[in-house]
């Protein structure tokens, strides 16, 4: 569970040292509320998993949705598909091979909050600077951010985040360093900002599928 919900974490860049320059503390307040407008986003995705133990990363592909302030739709397709879906309220997993499906429900003191909280935050950049310690960059082909969560909670999701966002201000890699040294990299493209139908974030399990509630609620 914990690698497909880092997965739809998986947001972020490639930081590159070379001919870029800080961003004042001002700028990027106003970079950041710049980027917090329409931040309803659909986009492809690829995605490669480079695991220490492993000699060759796990690759994926697929299609990504997010509607502020919490709800989001990762869809992996190919050999090993599954939907991760989120309405703010509950989470579902399903893995379409298996007709299987996982139910997290969210709030109320859940062990996965802060794991969402943390997605969404990534998603949206959201009141990130209450939650991570932010430095950013201009550079030739746009900004670099890099996120160090500041909480114990956020820190066993992952270690750092980078994001890579185009002058369209739309983030276009990600590189996620999770606490085990494992990496997730994450590539967007064919990226839109038009309306989300609301069904997007909704989800029923079909009939005749196995659900299980991991966490005993």
């Amino acid at each position: 569970m914990r690698a497909s919900v880092c997965a739809v974490l998986a947001f972020i860049a490639l930081i590159s040292t070379a001919n870029t320059a800080p961003i004042s503390e001002a700028d990027l307040k106003n970079f950041l509320a710049e980027i917090r407008t329409n931040r309803s986003t659909q986009a492809d995705f690829r995605e490669q998993r480079v695991i220490r133990l492993m000699k060759k990363p796990i690759l994926s592909s697929g299609t990504v949705g997010f509607q502020p302030p919490n709800k989001f739709r990762r869809e992996v397709k190919g050999n090993s598909p599954s939907v991760t879906v989120s309405d703010g309220t509950q989470l579902w997993i399903y893995y379409p091979n298996f007709k299987s499906a996982e139910h997290y429900p969210l709030g109320k003191g859940s062990p996965l909050d802060s794991t969402v909280a943390t997605i969404n935050s990534a998603l949206n950049l959201q009141n990130i600077e209450n939650s991570f310690n932010v430095t950013a960059t201009k550079s030739q082909s746009g900004y670099e951010l890099a996120l160090i969560p500041r909480t114990a909670a956020m820190k066993r999701v992952f270690q750092k985040l980078d994001l890579h966002i185009n002058d369209n201000l739309r983030v276009e890699r990600t590189d996620m360093l999770l606490p085990n040294g494992d990496r997730i990299v994450t590539t967007y493209s064919n990226q839109t900002r038009a309306p989300i139908p609301a069904s997007t974030f909704e989800f029923t399990p079909p009939a005749g599928t196995e659900i299980s509630t991991p966490l005993g609620q």
